[in-house]
């Protein structure tokens, strides 16, 4: 399930007329942190798990 062009413009003008054009960067910037911090921590956890597989690996070898 995918948003295409059309619904990403509709919730682009929902958010303008809730939030109004002079909060509207404080939103994307704050969207932006959380998505990046959300990125990290599942790199995070996917590197953990890696790990963790790899040291069972080496101690039944």
């Amino acid at each position: 399930m995918s948003l295409g062009a059309p619904e990403i413009i509709i919730i682009f003008v929902l958010v303008l007329v809730f939030f109004g054009g002079k909060k509207l960067p404080e939103f994307a910037r704050g969207l932006g942190k959380g998505l990046k911090e959300f990125k990290n921590a599942t790199k995070d956890i996917k590197d953990e798990i890696e790990s963790s597989t790899d040291d069972d690996l080496k101690k039944n070898s």
